[in-house]
């Protein structure tokens, strides 16, 4: 019986080995659980372009918003675990989501500790909080003054419920005892479009998406999100230096996550080519030209990684009182 036992544990492992040397022998799907325009689409496109030169073989990035990233991430959790079906998770759908909508007896349609496996995070980015060009106010201070004056009548968008750029503006009105609509939108892309037109007056978005629009003069930065300034925005302070919120530090992430049972061949495979990807001194400008900082590390710590932001982030849940509205 146990030499049954071990040719057949042989004959399996011998089977996962072949199909890691002949993977991918047909198109991968990168879900990206935002619509496109945003940072997450903007960070799976950057690494999906380069995987496609590298496997020879198609990198589809699919879009599926919806939910503050729940939709596409429960998508990515019932595919089958072949490595053909990957996921470009973020900060909200693997952090915040979970103390987001448990809290009160709620429940998510997926686990983001059992129902994936870590390949390694890509990119960490600051917030950046903006108003539009339009808007009387140049500086932290003043948009706390203006939003103190007209309690409830200044709205602030958001790519969407439960995402780190929704808990931001959440933890600041908290912090500033301000109080402003929220506005979820489905996706970073639409948000930006309403928050130019001066239809919304606040976005605490993404660096790599706001960016542009920030350059263009579409859009005033007024202070960043990190503890640290945005290389990509040297001169716009920090929330501690513009308005003297010690502390305040609410970064968004994004890394790339496989259904669960995934074979650990493939995902060693992934996770090598996708370092291999980051490390390229032409696309780490790119990362960071775009405010992102590339990282690429091992799938080990990429699970140690999540399991403290999901700590993290359940406090400062708890500490804006935000929910879901």
């Amino acid at each position: 019986m146990l030499k049954s036992f071990l040719a057949a544990a042989a004959c399996a492992l011998l089977a996962q080995s072949a199909v890691a040397q002949s993977y991918p022998s047909k198109p991968v799907r990168i879900v990206v659980p935002f619509p496109a325009g945003g940072t997450t689409d903007i960070v799976a496109r950057l690494v999906g372009s380069e995987l496609q030169k590298m496997w020879g073989q198609p990198v589809v990035i699919e879009n599926r918003g919806g939910a503050g990233g729940n939709i596409g991430t429960d998508v990515v959790a019932k595919s089958p675990a072949d490595g053909y079906t990957l996921l470009m998770g973020t900060v909200g759908t693997h952090a915040i989501n979970l103390p987001l909508y448990t809290q009160g007896g709620g429940k998510l349609p997926y686990d983001p500790i059992k129902d994936f496996v870590p390949i390694t995070l890509v990119a960490a980015v600051p917030n950046v909080m903006v108003v539009p060009a339009s808007l009387p106010v140049n500086s932290v201070k003043e948009f706390i003054a203006l939003a103190r004056s007209k309690p409830g009548q200044l709205n602030m968008a958001s790519s969407g419920n439960g995402t780190s750029i929704h808990l931001s503006g959440e933890l600041f009105k908290s912090l500033t005892k301000t109080y402003m609509v929220h506005l979820p939108y489905r996706g970073s892309a639409p948000a930006l479009q309403d928050l130019i037109a001066g239809n919304t007056q606040v976005m605490f978005d993404n660096l790599p998406s706001a960016l542009p629009h920030i350059r263009s003069g579409r859009l005033k930065a007024l202070a960043v999100t990190s503890l640290e300034r945005a290389p990509a925005l040297p001169n716009v302070p920090t929330m501690e230096e513009a308005a003297g919120l010690k502390g305040f530090d609410a970064t968004s992430w994004f890394g790339l996550l496989a259904p669960a049972g995934t074979p650990r061949e493939i995902v060693a495979k992934v996770h090598q080519d996708v370092v291999k990807v980051l490390s390229a001194p032409e696309m780490r400008e790119r990362f960071i030209g775009q405010g992102a900082q590339p990282v690429g590390n091992t799938p080990e710590q990429f699970a140690a990684f999540i399991r403290s932001e999901i700590e993290k982030w359940t406090q400062v849940v708890k500490f804006s009182g935000a929910k879901i509205d």
